[in-house]
């Protein structure tokens, strides 16, 4: 399981350095790719497979699903992190989610987001959490 923040930095070749802790349950190979938020998704093969595994099994004959498949297979990239750790970020996925030199990475559970610095200042300090822990989670739920 993924948790835990990290801020880190772009080289000037879109490198991306992956913090040791995730790197270690990523293992040689994962996936990066697009998210629904404005933010990259990276999974580990073995989650990645039953990803794809729950997209195959979207009806195809319907346009709007056939698009959503294709949105996220469409920007997914298989990456090895390199000697140091890094991974380059393509410049398609970097422009997708905003990205240009300062990043954070969130370990929420099965993957990990990676969100440009600015995008998630303004989406984790938004004071809209306790009206969404209530709508979702109604009063039955303790933190």
């Amino acid at each position: 399981m993924f948790m835990g923040e990290y801020g880190h930095s772009l080289d000037p070749k879109g490198r991306l350095i992956i913090p040791s802790k995730f790197r270690e349950a990523l293992g040689d190979r994962f996936v990066i790719t697009r998210s629904l938020d404005q933010c990259l998704c990276i999974y580990d093969m073995e989650d990645w497979e039953k990803f794809v595994s729950r997209l195959s099994d979207i009806p195809y004959n319907v346009k709007k699903q056939r698009q959503l498949v294709r949105f996220f297979l469409s920007g997914a990239n298989e990456v090895e992190p390199d000697k140091q750790g890094r991974v380059l970020i393509p410049a398609n996925l970097r422009e997708a989610a905003g990205i240009e030199k300062d990043v954070v990475l969130v370990g929420v559970g099965s993957r990990i987001e990676v969100w440009s610095a600015k995008n998630w200042e303004e989406m984790s300090t938004s004071d809209e959490i306790n009206e969404i822990a209530e709508e979702m989670l109604g009063n039955g739920f303790e933190i």
